[in-house]
């Protein structure tokens, strides 16, 4: 441990997947509170329904690493089988696993851990996304271009819907599916119904994935390989703003009090971008970070705050009603920080931006 957090501070968990750690950084200072070894290749992290664990995916390692999220302890560690993407239903009952190498989709029991049932779908299944009701999950699949459905009551694969090229992240949005096409430059929407496919808004080449904002005002989609953030209407996917954020821009986490946190995959940086100011700043983590979480500890705040704000009746793991909403109060701005203070970005490789 480089650096005690303060007693309350928020923390920020950080995956990197260049190398094989977990950054924790106390969110006020923006210094590194613990480091987190893991085995080879982590890349995404869900928390449990009852916001009591992190579960952080080790895919190159063939193992998931349970953390509390208000200390950084591990508390245990299971064998799973390529864990590249995760999401728990939102019954709580299920979790299920897309692995990316080895073209399987599982579903497990939340409490067991034990293998439910394992689809193999097709070709680089991805991320994974939930209807309110539990009932279906949906899986992207990169390398078949495509959407797979299944039914989680009868164990069933329902159908598999071309979408575009390299699909990435998918979400639940009213009653439809919103995805980010990385092959391409735009998200579209898919009807899980009909399955109809329209394209929804276009944002820039590596079209990469979509997040809502706990208060359900905006949702906010990444463009990995043209660097771009933007802020997107939940009403009709009109783009509203755009920022260009180099060094290729991933995952979202959102604070309490509206900072949306992000990783830069290809500069070894996350971004804190305050879109009410329009300034962002940025701080080192490791190589190639990939998934992030913000883990509020001030008074008042759980863990699970963005599940509770009507945000939640979107995103992977949507929740068909709101959990009580609890208060938030303001964090001060750290000390020292100068907005804006992006680098320039490096030249992209070819590689790294078709890098899951």
């Amino acid at each position: 441990m480089a650096f005690a957090p303060a007693a309350r501070a928020d923390l920020v968990y950080v995956i990197n997947s260049g190398e094989a750690s977990i950054t924790v950084l106390d969110a006020a200072t923006r210094q590194e509170v613990r480091r987190i070894p893991v085995l080879r290749e982590p890349h995404h992290m869900v928390l449990t329904p009852d916001g009591s664990e992190l579960v952080i995916a080790d895919s190159g390692g063939n193992e998931v690493f349970f953390v509390k999220p208000e200390t950084g302890e591990v508390l245990r560690r299971a064998r799973i089988s390529n864990p590249y993407h995760l999401e728990y239903s939102p019954d709580g009952k299920y979790l299920v696993i897309a692995s990316l190498r080895r073209d399987q989709v599982d579903i497990l029991d939340a409490q067991t851990l034990e293998l439910v049932h394992r689809f193999r779908p097709g070709d680089k299944p991805s991320h994974v996304a939930f209807s309110p009701d539990s009932r279906t999950v949906f899986v992207t699949m990169q390398g078949d271009r495509a959407v797979a459905a299944f039914d989680m009551g009868t164990r069933t694969h329902l159908w598999t819907q071309e979408v575009g090229p390299e699909p990435a992240g998918i979400i639940w949005h009213r009653g439809k599916l919103i995805i980010g096409v990385m092959g391409g430059d735009y998200f579209v929407t898919l009807d899980p119904v009909t399955r109809d496919v329209a394209r929804a808004f276009t944002l820039g080449r590596g079209a990469h994935t979509i997040f809502p904002s706990p208060d359900g005002r905006s949702l906010y989609a990444t463009s990995r390989v043209d660097s771009r953030v933007a802020e997107i209407d939940p009403e009709t996917l009109a783009v509203r703003r755009t920022w260009a954020v180099p060094g290729g821009p991933d995952c979202l986490t959102f604070d309490p009090d509206g900072r949306i946190w992000m990783t830069l995959r290809w500069i070894g940086r996350i971004a804190v971008l305050d879109p009410r100011g329009e300034t962002w700043e940025t701080v080192r983590v490791g190589r190639s970070p990939h998934g992030i979480f913000f883990k509020p500890r001030r008074d008042g705040i759980g863990g699970d705050f963005a599940l509770s704000m009507p945000g939640a009746t979107s995103g992977s793991r949507p929740l068909a009603t709101p959990l009580p909403r609890r208060p938030a109060s303001g964090a001060p701005a750290p000390a020292g920080i100068t907005p804006g203070s992006i680098p320039a970005a490096p030249a992209i490789p070819a590689a790294l931006r078709r890098n899951p």
